[in-house]
């Protein structure tokens, strides 16, 4: 479990149990998980508020907070998308 330490963590924040976040507690312990989540390039924002709040440290201090991705310009895609010879009239 620690040759992939940074995506186990996240995809356990992310989508994982109660149950998981247990194991890679007890595994790891909170000081590491929180070192972890402080070099993620992206976390969801409600595992970040999450991991906050247990940790008791600021978003400032987290990478991801820094590192926010831009919101997909959905519509333009779209038309983009459709104007393409395969959905052409």
């Amino acid at each position: 479990m620690d040759s992939h330490l940074s995506q186990i963590i996240q995809r356990v924040l992310e989508y994982g149990r109660i149950n998981d976040w247990k194991i890679i507690l007890s595994y790891y312990g909170l000081d590491k998980i929180v070192v972890v989540c402080k070099g993620l390039r992206t976390l969801a924002p409600v595992c970040l508020s999450v991991i906050c709040t247990i940790s008791d440290t600021e978003k400032s201090n987290y990478r991801c907070d820094h590192f926010k991705q831009s919101p997909p310009h959905t519509l333009e895609l779209l038309r983009a998308i459709m104007a393409e010879p395969l959905f052409a009239d």
